[in-house]
Parts: C-alpha cells; sequence; structure tokens
C-alpha cells in the first residue's frame, strides 16, 4: 500500500501567519515549553543538539512537533540559518489535522521515525579524528 506525502509547503502557504527570523536568532532553545510545530515557508533552520547541528531544513521542512506529540520540553535548540520564515502550527490546529488527514499523522510520524534513525546512527559511529 502507497500512502500518499503530505507537501507540508502547502501548510506553509495556507494563509497562517508567518514569524520571521533573522539568520543566527534562535527560534526555541532545548528545554523550552513547547505550543507548536513550524513548517519552514522560507530559508533555513538548523536543528542543534548540545552544540552540534544535528539536521539543516528549507521550505516545508517540519520542526518542532514532537512538544506536541508528548508535552514534553523541546529537545533541540532551533536557529535560523538563514533569514527564514516558519508558519507556527498550534496545537489545536495540529489536532485537526491529524484527525482530519490521517496522511497529516503518517508524514509527521515518518519525519520522527527518520530523526530517530539519524541519530541512532549518529550515536553508533565511530568519531571522526
Amino acid at each position: 500500500m502507497t500512502i500518499a506525502a503530505i507537501d507540508f509547503q502547502m501548510l506553509a502557504n495556507a494563509g497562517y501567519p508567518p514569524a520571521r527570523f533573522a539568520a543566527g536568532e534562535v527560534i526555541f532553545t532545548e528545554g523550552d515549553k513547547g505550543d507548536a510545530m513550524y513548517v519552514v515557508r522560507s530559508g533555513e533552520v538548523a536543528i542543534e543538539h548540545h552544540g552540534h547541528t544535528m539536521e539543516t531544513l528549507g521550505g516545508g521542512g517540519i520542526f518542532g512537533e514532537m512538544a506536541l506529540i508528548d508535552g514534553s520540553p523541546r529537545s533541540a535548540t532551533v536557529r535560523a540559518k538563514t533569514d527564514c520564515e516558519v508558519v507556527p502550527i498550534r496545537e489545536k490546529t495540529f489536532l485537526f489535522l491529524v484527525h482530519e488527514t490521517p496522511y497529516f499523522a503518517i508524514a509527521v510520524m515518518r519525519t520522527l521515525a527518520g530523526r530517530l534513525r539519524h541519530m541512532n546512527s549518529a550515536e553508533s559511529s565511530p568519531p571522526t579524528v
């Protein structure tokens, strides 16, 4: 069974007001309370954990979803790598999308699974000299 891909960029252009960040500006910090996930509308953001860049996201990329799913504090810091616009998706909208669009939930789970696999492989790789 093939599952349709969700174009997160469509969410970014769906009329939600974007937040703008200058290059180097912190969007949120590890340990912060999470009240939204974000879709990158333009530019790039870097996901950082313990001072190391774990992933860079461009247009259509999502971040911050874990805090909406489990209510825990942010697990990483996200910083604007370039000047960027991100669209916040608050909990009420997130729950609506999960309920009304099951493919949205699957796409978010795939993103989480990919990040978990990436983190696991990074932890098991020998350090480079």
